[in-house]
């Protein structure tokens, strides 16, 4: 899940941008232009000068971004707060002098002397212990956290058609973020209606004709899909169509996984393990990586994430495991769920990588605003995608299809 930080919070990119002490060798205030000096254009590291007419000049600053590598930096999970500005960008620079027009620091920023350490970033508040408080709303996370964990416990126990119904609902949702994320930022025309209908249908069938069901109702979607961008004129139609191909196997195939355990006699022992060992990953993941992350994991995907944040999700999904299947699944055992527990704290790293991909890819911070404090949809099932069909084949290996 993309709402795991692997490592130390730290502020939004957004509240990062403040000026600090000039650099040796960067402009002193009487280098800066000057009304009156005529058409004048300069760069440096800290913005660019535009001529506005008349003789004048005005300094626009260059948007910062911290630094994604040192060892307290770290992202709550949304990786968009990490722009690259180029090659050579190495940091924030700023120019020289007192504040400049839109300075976030203000005042703050008048009084502060050359050379005087800058002050710690808005989106990061410290205490008098040394403390960092993580940049999202974590009551309305936790809230809303525990009210979906209510509602899919509730449906999971009480009838199993309903539960299918709340991942039936998940999937169309799910489509439905990731396609207007694709119109808006990369102009790609994924058909929805085919995607949800064929979605829906994946899962019912999976649920009702096992794996087999599955394959025919992605096979299906697959030529629906074909057949409805047809209508619209040929430019881009194997962009379109590709994308719109991969959409139906990331969210309604893999989904379709969760149905096949569900349908099992002990289904919703099976599904209530693959929900623990997903959270519990992910939640070893932020609190060891919080606590303890020094090491960049994937700094280039994911600046957050820390290999002791790994370690923690390992560390606590093998324990979750060996607990579940000893207590939850019927002829299960503790070593199995030592493997099972293994093979999710992998597969729910690499899904939460992969949508990290994506959004860097896309240009955003969330897929959705649904869940306030978590994003969207699909940035709840970024973690939960790619492992239900781990967790599904591995129950089949070690206790049977049930």
């Amino acid at each position: 899940m993309n709402d795991s930080s692997w490592g130390a919070p730290q502020p939004d990119a957004g509240n990062a941008r403040y000026w600090g002490p000039p650099e040796p060798g960067h402009a002193t205030p009487s280098a800066m232009p000057r009304p009156g000096d005529g058409h004048l254009s300069a760069h440096d590291v800290t913005g660019t000068v535009h001529d506005v007419g008349g003789g004048a000049s005005q300094t626009q600053r260059m948007p910062m971004v911290s630094d994604p590598g040192g060892p307290g930096d770290a992202s709550d999970g949304h990786e968009g707060r990490h722009r690259r500005h180029g090659p050579g960008f190495t940091g924030p620079a700023g120019p020289p002098g007192g504040p400049q027009p839109n300075d976030p620091n203000g005042a703050e920023g008048a009084s502060r002397q050359p050379g005087a350490p800058s002050p710690a970033p808005s989106g990061e508040s410290r205490t008098g212990q040394g403390k960092k408080r993580a940049g999202r709303d974590l009551r309305a996370a936790i809230g809303v956290g525990l009210g979906l964990g209510v509602v899919i416990l509730a449906a999971l126990f009480f009838y199993k058609p309903v539960f299918l119904g709340v991942i039936v609902l998940a999937v169309v949702v799910g489509l439905w973020e990731l396609t207007s994320r694709l119109r808006e930022r990369k102009s790609i025309r994924v058909p929805l209606v085919p995607l949800a209908l064929g979605g829906a249908a994946m899962t019912v069938a999976g649920y009702v004709r096992g794996a087999e069901g599955a394959w025919v109702a992605m096979a299906l979607t697959a030529l629906a899909v074909l057949a409805w961008r047809m209508t619209q004129p040929a430019a881009d139609y194997l962009r379109d169509v590709t994308a719109s191909l991969f959409a139906a196997f990331y969210v309604p195939f893999l989904a379709t996984f969760v149905a096949l355990m569900l349908a099992a006699d002990d289904g919703p022992k099976r599904v209530l393990t693959f929900l623990i060992l997903t959270v519990v990953s992910d939640t070893g993941a932020y609190a060891v990586g919080w606590r303890f992350g020094r090491h960049k994991l994937a700094p280039r995907i994911s600046p957050g994430k820390t290999r002791e944040g790994l370690i923690g999700a390992v560390t606590f999904a093998m324990v979750a495991g060996a607990l579940c299947t000893q207590f939850l699944i019927d002829g299960g055992s503790w070593w199995q769920g030592l493997l099972l527990g293994l093979a999710v704290s992998v597969s729910a790293t690499l899904g939460d990588l992969g949508e990290s991909m994506m959004k860097r890819d896309l240009g955003i911070k969330d897929m959705g605003t649904l869940l306030p404090g978590h994003g969207g949809i699909m940035d709840r099932l970024d973690s939960l995608l790619p492992t239900a069909p781990v967790v599904w084949l591995l129950l089949v290996i070690f206790v049977g299809a049930g």
